[in-house]
């Protein structure tokens, strides 16, 4: 069997493995893919090439480092970082079995094929073929297989960071949420946006709902705050990946001129097609209501009610300057709304001028003939974890001309999910040029 074949067949194992991730400590069974993963590299442990630890959190939420070790101690550690969990998918609106891993006309069908277990196969793959080498490599290369990355990662990257900070020792990484296509460029992540999210917990007076005069409502108030919160509009921030991204995805002169303008942006975005969500979330601080609480029997009138805020930040946005825009939102409210904090992080950024960058660009020039646009990402994903030690982190990945960057959001996390061999094997070729670049 080929290299991508070897990758597509793993990928359709990862799978039908289901590791299923609804945020409940017990879901996951991330030890599914794990065991799957050390069958693929066993003839390289049996060799004793690769070195592999499993880490578990909690019963069944496992992760595997799996290690080859270079033979010069100055030379780079680069670490692959992939997750092994994926979220739930409704069975009933799939045309195939979400867990089946069907491969059907030059697809491999299944949730969790884009995000991301395409890309951890490719990572094993690698991986594997670097072990299985008859020379030892300079550098170094760390499979990171991990647990737990849909919801935040406390049974995962967080979690190992925490209780193995050194077992690791790698000095530059890639990871997921990259290789979608800008125009005739690659996208390659570099930075994502943070997250601040908060509660707002709004008290009123209750009563019993049959005499509703002299008491306030909790629910009432919390429409307001809804309203409220959709006149909200954070300042328009062009960072330096903004640029670059208009040059790379819009070539109307005249869209163009617009949307490198702060004063005429929001007029220009309807013109963009799908691509107008992206340059949205880009382009200012994010603020979504995403849950709404009040009230627990039909006669009462509620006393109190909550509403937690998805909020999403630009790199240097303080909580202050949050907590501020929050409380000029609230200003004049007949009830007290408190606000509290949910878990958060800052945004990451890495550097563009970095080795790994550029081995990333040569990689993917020599793979496709394409070149690479440095864009952020508005979610988030487990890099945040290493960019904060200061570890250069890059989505990574080498989709076929097909993928746009809206075909690629459409495809995550949607009924249907799933990714062409073609881009598979894209992937792969780009990963063992840039693999071979940095620890050889």
């Amino acid at each position: 069997m080929t290299a991508t074949s070897d990758t597509v067949e793993l990928l359709r194992e990862l799978v039908r493995a289901a590791c299923v991730n609804t945020g409940d400590p017990a879901s996951g069974g991330e030890i599914r893919a794990v065991r799957v993963l050390q069958r693929f590299l066993a003839e390289a442990i049996a060799r004793g090439t690769v070195e592999t630890q499993v880490f578990e959190a909690a019963p069944g939420r496992s992760s595997l480092v799996a290690r080859v070790r270079g033979t010069d101690p100055e030379a780079p550690v680069l670490g692959l970082l992939g997750h092994l969990d994926v979220v739930p998918a409704d069975t009933e609106r799939w045309t195939r079995d979400p867990f089946g891993g069907d491969l059907v006309d030059g697809e491999v069908w299944g949730r969790g094929t884009v995000d991301m277990l395409y890309l951890t196969a490719a990572f094993a793959c690698a991986l594997r073929d670097v072990a299985l080498a008859p020379t030892p490599p300079r550098g170094g290369l760390v499979l990171l297989a991990v647990a737990d990355e849909e919801a935040g990662g406390d049974y995962g990257l967080r979690r190992l960071l925490q209780e193995h900070p050194d077992i690791f020792g790698i000095t530059e990484a890639v990871s997921e949420s990259g290789g979608m296509r800008m125009g005739a460029y690659v996208a390659i992540d570099v930075a994502e946006k943070g997250s601040a999210g908060r509660r707002l917990v709004v008290r009123g007076t209750p009563g019993h709902a049959s005499i509703p005069y002299g008491a306030h409502s909790a629910a009432v108030v919390a429409g307001e705050v809804l309203q409220r919160l959709a006149t909200v509009a954070p300042a328009i921030e062009l960072g330096p990946l903004w640029r670059p991204f208009v040059e790379a995805r819009v070539d109307d002169p005249a869209l163009k001129e617009r949307m490198l303008d702060p004063v005429r942006l929001d007029a220009a975005l309807p013109e963009l097609g799908g691509i107008a969500g992206y340059a949205h979330a880009a382009s200012r601080v994010t603020i979504s209501p995403t849950v709404l609480r009040s009230g627990q029997a039909h006669n009462v009138i509620p006393d109190e009610a909550y509403i937690d805020l998805d909020i999403r930040t630009l790199p240097g946005t303080t909580d202050k300057e949050i907590d501020l825009l929050l409380a000029g939102m609230l200003h004049g409210l007949s009830a007290e709304v408190e606000i509290r904090y949910l878990r958060g992080w800052p945004a990451t950024a890495s550097s563009v001028d970095t080795p790994l960058f550029a081995a990333i660009r040569r990689a993917i020039a020599g793979a496709d003939g394409s070149s690479v646009v440095p864009i952020m990402a508005a979610g988030g994903s487990d890099a945040r974890e290493l960019r904060g030690l200061g570890i250069p982190s890059y989505g990574f990945g080498l989709l076929s001309t097909e993928w746009s960057y809206e075909r690629y959001r459409e495809r995550i996390h949607a009924h249907d999910e799933r990714i062409d061999v073609a881009s598979v094997g894209l992937t792969l070729e780009a990963l063992r040029r840039l693999v071979s670049e940095r620890i050889s």
